[in-house]
């Protein structure tokens, strides 16, 4: 019981970061697939259904279903060293705390966890406490908030940390877009692919979407993604009639926010827009969701309804931008630490 409820005390006291991300299954299988479905929708923050009605539907058909082709879909995105949301997030934790080592007098120390599968949220905290971090912030890798990513993040932490005997001051960010340098860094990224391929007859940011119930039991996050893309188009001065905010990634019988991302490209289509750029702000790395969803399957969507060219601009992941957001992220939330 002593491991897992003392700090390494020989160690100079330090400050933790815990870095978020949502998770990712160990490999592209349904049988890897399957219990790491299986954590995130029976999350309760993810789906709000009551549990005696969604256990059985969870159980008895998605998990007997989804997992197939789930794992048909992350074979098309994995990579020869695994998952790329898992190497990516490994890749900016390091360069993060690179660049805090060299910004702050006392000890940083950044420990990796993902929401969903492994290393896992108690993993991560575990990893700070032997680092002996007197003082720990938690950094969710999104930029805007719900329920459903940073809420849930929140809970497995506090949920953590009810088992530890000494508990050490903690500190949370819940969103992040309205830095200065996060709209910033987007906008960068969108002209450095326009300065390479050229720009597009219209711009669409695209952002994950949530059941409009949530909205309207009070998550902020469509009033978030709103914000953020003004704040995008603002940067690129760009006006309403150029640049277009959606969201993708819906699942189940509910209504989910709108425009929808698919909808809106088949339609933009339709109507002889014949070259478009799409990015997707609220996704800090390239995944699923932005590899497979936005990269492949809607762009097929987008040239089988008669577009012509269509490009994907990638996330921040671990551009030197991303990494100094970040890093001026936790110097002005660790302030007095």
């Amino acid at each position: 019981m002593t491991a897992l409820t003392e700090s390494n005390n020989d160690l100079t006291p330090s400050t933790g970061v815990l870095l978020v991300n949502l998770g990712t299954p160990e490999a592209p299988t349904s049988k890897a697939v399957r219990p790491y479905l299986r954590e995130f929708l029976s999350d309760p923050r993810v789906i709000e259904w009551p549990r005696w009605l969604w256990r059985p539907v969870l159980e008895a058909i998605i998990l007997r279903v989804r997992p197939r082709r789930s794992a048909r879909l992350y074979e098309e995105i994995w990579t020869s060293e695994g998952s790329p949301l898992l190497i990516i997030s490994q890749e900016i934790a390091t360069s993060l705390e690179e660049a805090l080592a060299s910004s702050r007098e006392t000890p940083v120390k950044v420990a990796l966890a993902m929401r969903y599968g492994q290393p896992s949220i108690a993993k991560g905290l575990a990893e700070l406490r032997q680092a002996n971090a007197q003082r720990i912030l938690i950094l969710p890798l999104y930029p805007q908030y719900s329920a459903t990513t940073v809420g849930t993040i929140f809970d497995a932490v506090f949920d953590t940390l009810k088992q530890w005997r000494w508990v050490p001051e903690i500190r949370t960010i819940n969103h992040y877009y309205e830095h200065r340098l996060y709209a910033e860094a987007i906008a960068g990224s969108i002209r450095q692919q326009w300065a390479k391929n050229g720009r597009g007859d219209r711009l669409l940011l695209s952002f994950h979407g949530i059941p409009i119930s949530y909205s309207q039991r009070g998550d902020p996050y469509r009033q978030q993604c709103e914000q953020s893309a003004r704040l995008i188009a603002s940067a690129l001065e760009l006006n309403e009639e150029e640049v277009f905010f959606t969201f993708q990634s819906r699942f189940g019988p509910e209504e989910w926010l709108q425009p929808y991302t698919d909808k809106t490209l088949i339609a933009w289509a339709q109507e002889g827009i014949s070259r478009v750029d799409t990015v997707c702000p609220g996704f800090a790395t390239d995944c699923l969701e932005t590899l497979q969803e936005m990269g492949m399957e809607n762009r097929d969507l987008y040239l089988e309804a008669g577009g012509r060219e269509y490009t994907y601009i990638p996330a921040l992941n671990a551009a030197a931008d991303h990494i100094r957001l970040l890093a001026d992220l936790v110097q002005q939330n660790c302030q007095g630490w």
